[in-house]
């Protein structure tokens, strides 16, 4: 259900949970992953039920399964390190969000990569904006069969990258980069999560690095501007200029790491001050 990377010669004491997106897989964040784990932090990737799979399987589970799955690795990481972090991609850092709202006690800060709230980037067809129907239809029936399938540019500004990704998307392991469409069913799944996560952001208190790209062809800057009108948290937003959506992959894929271990140590670093003892005098002088 997840992979796990670390370095033997440290024993790390903050480790960091990732989250991939709707039809993705841990791939997305292996990048992330091995620049946290060199800087010397534990780091899960979790599988998110129904994925690396079939269509049918992604469709025979709903967002509380998905949540669930996050919920396991975190108890499982959570003994393991005494600073723990949540980060995703695109719905993954929904899921993150989410996982923040319902423990907020567990979660030292957040990394929210590409949040996706709505498809709306400039490559989302004009159709999608019906797409808020989706549990309606689902309710009723209706497209359970239906799949929208992902177009150009995928994402990646990247275009050596794009190619690489598509042909793997179109060879039938969606094992390496995920399904090459969103069954609807699962869209509706998300559309719900997504409205649930928006109606609790008040309850957002972990401090949240938010890094969303100016040209995200799939969510628009919209939904980095959400979290920090609605957090309660203290808000950190970077907006990258050479990066589509999956900027765990794109070409700026190299700050995502670097702004992410600095956030992280920042927060280790003012938690460690906090819980200093208190000096007496004696101690102070020279």
């Amino acid at each position: 259900m997840h992979e796990t990377l670390s370095y033997p010669e440290a024993e790390p004491t903050a480790g960091v949970l990732l989250i991939h997106g709707l039809t993705g897989t841990p791939n997305e964040m292996r990048h992330i992953a091995r620049g946290l784990s060199r800087a010397g932090f534990l780091v899960h990737s979790v599988k998110l039920a129904g994925h690396c799979g079939s269509e049918a399987d992604l469709v025979a589970t709903d967002r509380h399964d998905w949540f669930q799955s996050v919920v396991a690795a975190a108890e499982m990481m959570r003994r393991e390190v005494e600073h723990f972090f949540v980060a995703g991609l695109s719905m993954g850092a929904v899921l993150a969000l989410k996982y923040a709202i319902e423990y907020p006690r567990h979660v030292r800060g957040l990394g929210l990569y590409g949040t996706t709230f709505f498809y709306d980037g400039w490559s989302i067809p004009a159709v999608a904006k019906f797409a808020f129907l989706l549990p309606l239809f689902q309710r009723l029936g209706i497209g359970r069969r239906k799949v929208f399938l992902e177009a150009p540019p995928y994402g990646l500004k990247n275009e050596r990258l794009r190619q690489a990704i598509v042909t793997k998307m179109n060879s039938g392991d969606s094992s390496a980069a995920g399904l090459p469409g969103n069954p609807w069913p699962a869209l509706a799944q998300f559309y719900l999560l997504s409205a649930e996560v928006q109606k609790n952001l008040h309850r957002v208190q972990a401090p949240a690095l938010v890094i969303h790209a100016r040209d995200d062809d799939v969510a628009s800057l919209r939904n980095a501007q959400l979290i920090e009108r609605k957090a309660r948290g203290p808000v950190e937003t970077v907006v990258l200029t050479n990066s589509y959506h999956l900027i765990t992959l794109d070409q700026e894929k190299d700050v995502v790491v670097a702004r992410s271990v600095d956030f992280f140590r920042r927060l280790i670093g003012k938690r460690q001050q906090e819980h200093a003892p208190s000096r007496g005098l004696a101690e102070t002088v020279v």
